[in-house]
């Protein structure tokens, strides 16, 4: 079943977390970044990068692009660098000029906006509850010649789940036949810990455009930094032609440079959340909370109590979900993984509630 529905032109405030400066925040768990926060050699190469912006940054982000190119084993020709990963999904629309999309939802609402932006309304493909949100092979039979591109994230957001290794290939494989491109976001797969990215398989797909960015991996979301990875050339340069001179400005460049040697920071923060996740699941879940599976940094769940209002009141910030397409009103919550003192308090304010709201609970 899908569905098309006509979306809005203006970016809403409530359509994304980390919203601190019209609330009053002590703790924010709305934003998934890395619980490790910033690696202290971006830390030093932001700093140092003061003295350098007198002048312009590199055009090309030559620097960066064979940094990356070192790290994830993708030729620099192949890699575009862009501010976040949000400007490089409007480059990929305005570029490729895509008429007809599939986009599965729940899922991050940029998307859209990025669509929305190049006069595009997508076909809605709802994903199902029944099995946690998931993306299903399910999905493929849509998948027909007459599709543009298709919108996916692994892990998805906000779920937390990536797409089974076998289910993504035959997608992928479908699409590569009906000449569709596909848009990967893998923003937070590094901190999956997972090793199956088709990043590794670009030549393979030469319909496929792959997204990640800095921000969740490194904890460094006011730097805006993000890069594409394609193998499609011709792509490449209509993509590349959307983005403005100087698009990527020396501290970004300078900290992206830095966080591309940080392979053991990414290991130990792959074991915190591991280990995190699985210690706020099982609490979560003994309050009665309804917790979805996820294999990255943050947690879906389910409550009939009002959790954002009341933790908010607390000084806590926990992601509301209900502007997710599909998730309208049913009272989900995104939770992002932190680390042990922060999720400690977390869960004991959500047993102040559940104590308030549900008294027979204990």
């Amino acid at each position: 079943m899908m569905y098309a529905v006509d979306i809005g032109k203006e970016l809403k405030p409530n359509m994304h977390g980390g919203d601190i400066y019209r609330n009053q925040v002590n703790i924010d768990f709305s934003v998934n970044v890395n619980p490790l926060g910033m690696p202290e050699t971006v830390r030093r190469a932001l700093t140092k990068a003061v003295d350098e912006c007198t002048a312009y940054p590199d055009l090309y982000a030559e620097e960066l692009r064979s940094s990356l190119a070192n790290a994830t084993g993708v030729a620099s020709g192949h890699i575009i660098c862009g501010n976040g990963a949000s400007e490089l999904f409007l480059a990929v629309v305005h570029g490729l000029k895509p008429r007809k999309v599939i986009l599965p939802v729940p899922s991050f609402y940029g998307y859209e906006h990025a669509l929305a932006a190049g006069g595009v309304t997508p076909v809605f493909y709802p994903l199902q509850e029944k099995h946690g949100y998931a993306v299903t092979a399910d999905l493929c039979p849509i998948l027909t010649a007459g599709v543009d591109m298709l919108f996916l994230a692994n892990p998805n957001n906000p779920t937390g789940q990536c797409v089974e290794e076998a289910v993504l290939t035959r997608i992928l494989d479908t699409a590569a036949k009906n000449g569709i491109c596909v848009i990967l976001d893998e923003c937070f797969f590094p901190l999956t810990g997972k090793s199956d990215s088709v990043a590794e398989r670009l030549k393979e797909y030469p319909n496929l455009v792959v997204i990640r960015a800095f921000t969740k991996t490194f904890a460094i979301p006011g730097v805006r930094l993000g890069y594409s990875l394609c193998a499609n050339e011709e792509w490449n340069r209509l993509i590349r032609m959307q983005l403005s001179e100087w698009n990527v400005s020396i501290p970004a460049q300078r900290a992206g440079v830095a966080a591309c040697g940080e392979e053991a920071y990414i290991s130990r923060a792959v074991t915190l959340i591991e280990k995190e996740r699985s210690f706020l699941t099982e609490e979560l879940s003994r309050m009665g909370i309804r917790v979805y599976p996820s294999d990255s940094n943050f947690l879906l769940c389910k409550s009939s109590m009002p959790l954002y209002e009341e933790l908010l009141k607390k000084g806590i910030l926990i992601r509301d979900c209900s502007s997710f397409r599909g998730l309208e009103g049913n009272g989900y919550y995104r939770i992002a993984v932190r680390a042990r003192t922060e999720n400690e308090i977390l869960l004991a304010a959500i047993k102040e509630i559940v104590s308030e709201k549900n008294p027979s609970h204990y």
